[in-house]
C-alpha cells in the first residue's frame, strides 16, 4: 500500500467533521416538540438529509482506508449538494463549484489514483510449488 496524501487525509477528515457535526445538529430537533412536528410533516425529507449527513460521513472514513468507492462516493455526494445548491442563491452555487472542483483535483491527482489503485490492487501473496505435483 503506498503512503496516503495529505490531501486525502484532510478531504476525509473535513467530510467526516462535518458529517459527524451535521448528524449530531440534525438530531437535536427531535427532542423539540415544534420541531418534531415539523418532522413527521416531511419524514422523506428529514430522512434523506440524515442518510446524506451519514454519507458523508462513511464516504471521508473509507476514503481514509483507500477505498476506491470511497472516493466516488464522495463525489457522487459533492455533485449531489452542487445540484441542491442550483435551488439556492448564486453564491452558494459559487461556493459549492469551487469546492467541487477543489475535491476532484485533489481526488484525481496521480499521487491520489496511486493511494487508491494500491489499497485494493494487492493480490495475496500464491504459495510456492514444492515441485511435486499432486494429483
Amino acid at each position: 500500500m503506498s503512503n496516503r496524501p495529505r490531501a486525502i487525509l484532510v478531504i476525509g477528515w473535513i467530510f467526516i467533521t462535518v458529517g459527524c457535526i451535521t448528524l449530531v445538529a440534525g438530531l437535536r430537533p427531535l427532542v423539540d416538540a415544534d420541531a418534531s412536528q415539523r418532522i413527521a410533516e416531511r419524514p422523506v425529507e428529514y430522512g434523506l438529509m440524515l442518510v446524506t449527513r451519514i454519507v458523508a460521513v462513511l464516504g471521508g472514513a473509507f476514503m481514509l482506508y483507500g477505498f476506491n468507492w470511497a472516493r466516488w462516493l464522495i463525489v457522487v455526494w459533492m455533485g449531489y449538494h452542487l445540484i441542491l445548491s442550483l435551488l439556492h442563491s448564486p453564491f452558494e452555487l459559487l461556493i459549492h463549484t469551487q469546492i467541487f472542483g477543489a475535491v476532484l483535483y485533489f481526488l484525481f491527482r496521480p499521487q491520489a489514483a496511486a493511494y487508491f489503485r494500491g489499497t485494493r490492487a494487492e493480490s495475496p501473496p500464491m504459495p510456492e510449488s514444492s515441485g511435486t505435483d499432486r494429483r
